[in-house]
């Protein structure tokens, strides 16, 4: 029965709403309409009690109680008696419908109601589903008393009781059709942009796009879903990044040891060669592959330990904890402190980088600031739209500015006789392999005392 009612159970979020609101509207349209035409139903029965007393007080006037017998006098009126009105001294009856008999359900029925002597009412099924309702009224006399029954055909109120459940079931059932089809249409526009958002989120992690859902306001709701999809989109994207560096880093890794194999295949399929020189080529080539098989094993065994690692995924670094390393490890002079701040107090600042690359992108800047700092070097680190900046300061002399366009390319230095070693090397270094991830390596001739340089990355 379950699996047949999921079957049946529609396959969209549309249609599973739409069908909770149908059935909750429903119950609720089916408990108004029960409980109104209850109060319908007791209503109209009031009503026809209320007719039935006003023609039993209007035939009581026409009863002489005062004497020793209960006598009906003459009226001009006398419709009244024609009109299903039975008139009783004690149990007996002096009068009745002329169109009804002793053994009649009616006259039982009005008997019965005189023999309690009090007001009452009862209703009568008679000739079928024709239904009558009966009222006994006592007339009270000095020696006698009188009882007074009146009946009254419910078929016009039946009729009217009717009319309203037709009524209100067709109502029902159009409430309904507009509601299932209100729903549908509220549920679908409400759902639009989650369709929208899943479409584009579809299509940019297809091409591993830098577009994110952030930038557009939206309610609370879909916020919280951008903000989740963000953070997939951007693991995503550093997911690729690192299996982008891994390819390349086995291609480079394992084209030594592979050129070194084929030349010794050529080398000993040039001309025979003795069994000494067999020996030795088949030592080098078992050397290439065990060199081989060790890179692969090393690069695959971090690449491992990466995807395993809870905290941060693959290819990401919590750059406030790596800065504060790279600054402890760094050998700083007595004279010059180092100070890493987090901007934002973002205790989930991460670059879409390994921490290696990142400490080797970040190396080059910090040991070029706290070789040329009078005092204090500064490492800031903040969040930005799908970034992450890095900028670190010095209070030192500064790039001249003659230099600054020469900054970052290969063997340039400033002054080489300047009393500092390095060989122009590691500026251009820092923003290759910053580029290489899709970031950035730049810096500001506007900022004065000193020099700022300004790293930019992805997201983790």
């Amino acid at each position: 029965m379950n699996a047949v009612l999921r079957r049946l159970a529609p396959r969209t979020l549309r249609g599973r709403l739409s069908l909770v609101a149908l059935t909750t509207a429903a119950l609720l349209m089916t408990v108004l309409t029960v409980v109104f035409n209850a109060v319908v139903d007791r209503h109209l029965q009031r009503q026809a009690d209320d007719e039935l007393r006003t023609r039993a007080a209007a035939v009581a006037t026409t009863i002489d109680t005062s004497g020793p017998r209960v006598r009906v006098l003459e009226t001009a009126n006398d419709r009244l008696f024609d009109s299903n009105v039975w008139i009783y001294a004690g149990p007996r009856p002096l009068e009745q419908p002329p169109s009804t008999t002793a053994d009649s359900p009616l006259a039982k029925a009005a008997d019965r109601l005189a023999a309690h002597g009090r007001h009452t009412c009862a209703t009568v099924h008679a000739d079928g589903p024709r239904s009558v309702r009966l009222c006994s009224q006592p007339v009270p006399g000095h020696q006698g008393a009188a009882t007074v029954v009146t009946a009254l055909d419910l078929a016009p109120y039946r009729s009217s009781a009717d009319a309203l459940l037709l009524g209100s079931l067709v109502l029902d059932t159009v409430m309904l059709v507009c509601t299932y089809a209100l729903t549908r249409l509220a549920v679908g526009r409400a759902l639009r942009p989650v369709r929208t958002m899943t479409d584009q989120a579809t299509q940019w992690s297809a091409v591993a796009s830098d577009e994110r859902f952030g930038a557009v306001e939206r309610p609370a709701e879909l916020d919280r879903l951008g903000a989740s999809l963000d953070a997939l989109l951007d693991r995503i994207r550093a997911v690729l990044r690192h299996e982008r560096q891994l390819t390349g880093e086995l291609s480079h890794e394992l084209r030594t040891p592979l050129t070194r194999i084929i030349m010794e295949l050529d080398w000993w399929r040039a001309r025979p060669r003795s069994a000494a020189e067999t020996r030795a080529t088949h030592e080098a080539i078992a050397e290439a592959a065990q060199s081989m098989r060790t890179i692969c094993d090393t690069l695959l065994n971090d690449a491992r330990e990466n995807a395993l690692n809870p905290s941060t995924a693959p290819g990401t670094a919590d750059v406030v904890p790596v800065l504060r390393r790279l600054t402890q490890q760094l050998g700083t002079p007595a004279r010059v402190k180092t100070t890493v701040e987090n901007a934002d107090a973002d205790p989930d600042l991460e670059a879409g980088v390994a921490p290696a690359l990142l400490e080797r992108i970040v190396s080059p800047l910090l040991a070029n600031a706290v070789r040329y700092a009078r005092s204090s070097v500064t490492v800031s680190a903040r969040r930005m739209p799908g970034a992450v900046r890095i900028d670190v300061t010095d209070d030192g002399p500064g790039v001249p500015e003659a230099f600054v366009g020469e900054l970052f390319q290969p063997g340039r230095r400033a002054d080489c006789g300047d009393g500092h070693d390095g060989a122009g090397l590691g500026l251009p270094l820092a923003r290759r392999l910053a580029r290489a991830v899709g970031g950035e390596v730049s810096y500001d001739p506007e900022h004065t005392p000193g020099a700022r340089f300004t790293v930019t990355l992805p997201t983790g």
